[in-house]
């Protein structure tokens, strides 16, 4: 049984008609709507920064602030989306700037829950960089939380993972903080 095949029978359980005008085609386009949320499942953060690694002596905080995300939860298969904020302190090794972003849709790209997939994007850093330290924050908005349950609209959740220096450095991890809380 195909994915389209299998929609159309939840199309018939949700007492709907999958032979009517406006859902002749929504199996199919669920199919591919899918498979485009989910490409995470299909690849790992080493094939999206192939080459993108380089030598550099830089010991600097890198942030990248404000990377949108879009993912699908994993209990109730709606979406969550906002913003990640992604620091590292090199350590003779630098990532180009459009490879950090990538690695997070990798992980965004899949059923997931934020509070894992921000761990999986810190760890992938650190494992791809070996840097000084890595830190990771998430805000999203749920839209289990928001249409359906407890329905709060307003509603974030945070999450963060700190590695290295941003976890056992008292100085860094202010200061990466602060610059996530006061740049908006």
């Amino acid at each position: 049984m195909t994915t389209s095949d299998l929609i159309r029978q939840l199309l018939l359980n949700l007492g709907e008609d999958p032979q009517r005008g406006g859902l002749l085609r929504t199996p199919e386009r669920v199919e591919r709507s899918l498979s485009e949320l989910t490409a995470g499942m299909r690849q790992t953060p080493e094939e999206v920064v192939g080459n993108g690694v380089f030598e550099e002596d830089c010991s600097e905080m890198v942030l990248v602030k404000d990377i949108e995300f879009y993912s699908l939860c994993e209990h109730h298969m709606l979406p969550f989306f906002g913003r990640v904020h992604v620091a590292y302190i090199p350590d003779k090794k630098i990532i180009g700037l459009s490879k950090i972003p990538r690695i997070v849709d990798v992980f965004a790209r899949r059923l997931q829950v934020q509070e894992r997939m921000t761990i999986q994007i810190a760890k992938a850093l650190n494992t791809i960089l070996s840097p000084k330290g890595v830190g990771v924050v998430a805000d999203a908005s749920h839209l289990c939380m928001m249409m359906r349950g407890v329905q709060k609209q307003n509603s974030t959740t945070m999450t963060s993972c700190l590695l290295g220096g941003f976890r056992t450095d008292f100085r860094t991890r202010n200061e990466f903080l602060g610059l996530v809380r006061n740049m908006r």
